[in-house]
């Protein structure tokens, strides 16, 4: 029994000497009894990668027509994904477009993009809190692509969100193009 005692002080000497001491957990506080004692709790949430748009793999085929004609088709699907998780995440996607031509480019190988119009229509799904506006939200608010414009926004909410929409092209092919493939660029941002 004389050497446990001393085994427990000579742990406690040698401690105290090495200047060591044990850390206790931290307390909350002390609070008579039938009181409330309260211990503030920390956590983070973090954001991943931001804002982004993904748009469809090129080239999209939309149609043929004489000229004269009017080509429409689906651009495919093009999605916003929000994981700033902001307090404010609104955001607006924008879209513009080129020329389109055939050949050598020349005069009655380019459609020009005033010519090419553009209509988000309805979204058709999205995530997370908030309200999402389509820029043109159905064929009779078609715009040109000679300009940027909004395609869609999210004008209310908060946290991770996103939004996908299948936009249409609509091309008026004019009396003096020639035949040909046109080749041509939409362009899709979000800030």
């Amino acid at each position: 029994m004389g050497w446990d005692r001393f085994g427990v002080m000579g742990v406690m000497a040698v401690t105290a000497l090495a200047g060591g001491v044990t850390a206790r957990p931290a307390l909350a506080g002390t609070c008579p009894a039938a009181t409330t004692c309260d211990t503030t709790v920390l956590f983070t949430v973090s954001a991943d990668e931001g804002l982004a748009i993904s748009v469809p793999d090129g080239p999209v085929g939309i149609g043929s027509g004489t000229p004269g004609d009017q080509i429409s088709g689906p651009l495919g699907p093009v999605t916003v994904s929000d994981d700033r998780a902001a307090l404010n995440a609104t955001w607006v996607a924008t879209v513009s477009g080129t020329s389109f031509t055939t050949g050598g480019g020349s005069g009655a190988e380019t459609i020009p993009a005033g010519a090419i119009s553009y209509w988000s229509g309805l979204a058709t799904s999205t995530t997370g809190a908030g309200t999402f506006v389509p820029g043109q939200p159905d064929a009779a608010s078609a715009e040109h692509l000679d300009a940027p414009y909004a395609a869609f926004r999210k004008i209310s909410g908060a946290g991770g969100n996103s939004c996908t929409w299948n936009p249409t092209v609509v091309v008026d092919i004019p009396d003096g193009a020639v035949s040909g493939t046109y080749r041509g660029t939409i362009s899709h941002s979000v800030a």
